[in-house]
């Protein structure tokens, strides 16, 4: 009989409960992929007394993940506890050094550490797989590692974040702001009680930091990261979006510039509403790759929650079952040795041309409109558009413009120029306007 793929799973929520779920439910289908049986020897979590809904009862439980790493009866151990720091570091860290494989579904480690992880796994000649790590049940890892290997990558752009996604979503189709559909989002699950993490680009700009590595066969750097969130999107930056005929996505890109610059942005960005990326709605992630031979090519799925992100995890639970004899030595994290990573040389908002939405909240005064085009002329700067919402000689109204190709250096400088005339009287919005 073929010798099974004994496992650990260290982190027993959502991700963890499903890929138990999937190997109690469907264990001869996966035997049949994997081309061995896959066994759970023993879990861990924090709670041992928590009613998951899945009978656990049958694998040892361990107070201390940790002892997963020096634990002979384990072929793999998965790690499902995220966070970059603490036990979960210490736990892949300690594995990869005694020469244990490791899945996991961590995107801060991987974006925070992976460099060093990578280096571990190459020294110790084991494989650490992460197909869960980024947009979930959409294949984006093994693409861009194996399906894209024969093209050099130019650009990647990303809807990274279900919840952003869910949340602009339903602004732009019942009219309401930001605070309330974040409420709502929260009830449903779809968003933590802290939803910062997820509002304000970090969770996203984790996963662009690990495709950045990938495609483009440098170091990965969090830090390069240019992150902002959609906390001050507001029900008329939506509308007016949807009047120009784009929608607002918090979108990632990372895209090789002049003379070999990378620039990683996570930003909120208006799309063409027509456009496969506009059409990416809800809950859904989308990753759009365009290589020098394939072109352009999107893939499209749920890209968190406890099925979706399972699914990946059982993904690489079968490459490793299927290398167990043989370890995916020829495999490494980032699709080369990570000694031959580059040096990336990072790019800024100077490297960005493109057209660029802009909203400033003006007294409706003679004179306003003059003074905002003489600082944009100033910046070389030319409006294409011009829409003013509302009209009242006390309160605020809302000017939008849309610029010609501009850099976003430039218009960033610009605004805040504008930001200090006595007639404005709040921050100026500003998103990128992405042609696909």
């Amino acid at each position: 009989m073929t010798k099974p793929l004994r496992v650990g799973i260290a982190g027993l929520g959502n991700v963890g409960c499903g890929v138990v779920k999937i190997l109690q439910q469907y264990p001869d289908m996966i035997a049949a992929r994997a081309g061995r049986p896959v066994e759970i020897v023993c879990v861990s979590a924090r709670d041992a007394n928590k009613d998951r809904g899945i009978d656990i009862s049958a694998y040892e439980w361990l107070d201390s993940p940790e002892r997963m790493a020096g634990d002979p009866r384990l072929d793999v151990v998965i790690e499902l506890m995220g966070g970059a720091e603490g036990t979960a570091r210490n736990l892949v860290e300690r594995c990869l050094k005694a020469g244990k494989p490791v899945i996991t579904a961590n995107k801060a480690l991987l974006a925070e550490h992976g460099l060093e992880l990578a280096a571990m796994a190459d020294s110790s000649v084991v494989p650490l797989l992460y197909e869960a790590a980024v947009a979930g049940g959409i294949p984006i890892i093994k693409t861009l590692r194996e399906g894209f290997a024969g093209n050099q990558i130019n650009a990647i752009y990303g809807i990274l974040n279900g919840t952003c996604n869910y949340i602009l979503t339903e602004m732009r189709e019942t009219g309401r702001a930001f605070d309330d559909v974040l409420k709502e989002a929260q009830q449903k699950g779809y968003a933590e009680a802290d939803p910062s993490f997820d509002v304000d680009g970090i969770d996203a700009a984790h996963k662009l930091s690990i495709l950045s590595a990938l495609a483009f066969g440098v170091k990965p750097d969090f830090s390069k990261v240019d992150i902002q969130g959609i906390r001050h999107i507001t029900a008329d930056d939506i509308a007016c979006a949807t009047q120009l005929g784009y929608r607002i996505k918090l979108l990632g890109m990372a895209r090789r510039v002049a003379d070999g610059r990378i620039v990683q942005r996570m930003e909120p960005c208006l799309v063409p509403e027509h456009s496969p990326i506009g059409a990416v709605d809800g809950v859904y992630n989308a990753v759009l790759i365009e290589g020098n031979f394939v072109g352009s090519s999107l893939l499209v799925g749920r890209g968190a929650g406890e099925g979706p992100t399972a699914s990946a995890v059982l993904s690489d639970i079968v490459d490793v079952a299927r290398h167990l004899d043989k370890p995916l030595a020829g495999r490494p994290v980032y699709g080369i040795p990570a000694l031959e990573l580059e040096d990336a040389v990072w790019g800024g908002p100077e490297d960005i041309l493109a057209h660029f939405y802009i909203r400033l909240s003006v007294l409706d005064k003679p004179g306003v409109l003059a003074d905002v085009t003489a600082i944009l002329r100033d910046h070389k700067i030319s409006v294409e558009s011009v829409i003013q919402r509302g009209r009242s000689p006390d309160q605020p109204v809302s000017i939008i413009l849309s610029t010609h190709e501009s850099r976003q250096s430039d218009v960033v400088a610009a605004c805040s120029g504008i930001a200090d005339l006595d007639l404005v009287r709040a921050e100026p919005t500003v998103m990128r306007i992405v042609q696909f």
